[in-house]
């Protein structure tokens, strides 16, 4: 599979060759994605809004459900993303919340997808050079994408080991600050996605991942809180090498809004 992770360097070397997308974006702060794109973004980008442009409406289904298909077309078509369009997606999240654009994209099948490995701050970081203001992309169109494929419900997780990227301290249920419980899906195990990441905000290496996903076997589904950094680990398991996992998009926020039984505490 190709390689989801694509440095700063090579991303400014050929920077014309891709259709750049800004993810940035807030739990807790609904305007800091535009905000920070408008004060300062790599050359060329364009926004692309998590709750907007990535998702359907919030509901029982969770806070950030898949939008249909033929939606996410129109969608990727209006972004100016084609059939053969090579997208970067970045973040300032160490890539949380880009990788979900990665992955959506893997998931109908468009491959050329990566995400900027450490982000918005090793772009910074390397002194290359940034813009403001807003780019308006150049529509254009995108076949309807048939289904997005490794997807699991929620009445598809019996008897699958189900993997949550969510913070320790939300998956022991210590703090809840969104959904309507605390605690996780019972029988899942915590592997946060902030340790895919050094202590520069890049992505660990391939062996050092492969070593820390040897105990996740492959007919495992990644969960989170509403289906987006269930995504990081699903980028970080393709960058060990391994095939791309099943994803539980509705994650918690589904789960708990359907008012499912939740655990407390470390054990799964």
């Amino acid at each position: 599979m190709e390689q989801p992770l694509i440095h700063p360097s090579e991303l400014a070397d050929r920077l014309d060759e891709f259709v750049v997308c800004d993810l940035r974006w807030s739990l807790t702060d609904p305007s800091h994605g535009r905000q920070t794109y408008e004060e300062g973004h790599i050359p060329g980008a364009i926004f692309v809004d998590l709750d907007v442009d990535l998702s359907a409406p919030p509901g029982l289904s969770g806070r950030h459900p898949l939008p249909d298909p033929e939606v996410f077309g129109h969608t990727l078509g209006r972004l100016g993303i084609g059939p053969e369009s090579d997208v970067v997606a970045y973040d300032d999240s160490g890539g949380a919340i880009a990788a979900r654009l990665w992955w959506m994209l893997r998931a109908v099948g468009h491959t050329a997808s990566r995400v900027l490995d450490g982000g918005y701050q090793a772009w910074q970081g390397a002194d290359l050079p940034v813009e403001t203001g807003w780019n308006e992309p150049e529509p254009t169109s995108y076949p309807t994408p048939r289904d997005f494929r490794g997807v699991v419900s929620m009445s598809s997780l019996e008897g699958k080991t189900v993997v949550d990227a969510r913070a320790g301290e939300r998956y022991r249920g210590e703090i809840e600050p969104v959904d309507p419980k605390a605690g996780h899906i019972p029988g899942s195990v915590s592997l946060p996605h902030s340790g895919n990441l050094g202590v520069s905000g890049a992505f660990l290496t391939p062996e050092k991942l492969a070593k820390r996903f040897a105990g996740v076997g492959d007919g495992a589904v990644m969960s989170c809180g509403s289906g987006v950094t269930a995504c990081h680990n699903t980028l970080a398991m393709v960058a060990a090498g391994r095939e791309m996992p099943l994803v539980y998009v509705g994650s918690f926020s589904e789960w708990s809004r359907r008012d499912m039984p939740v655990r407390t505490g470390s054990a799964p």
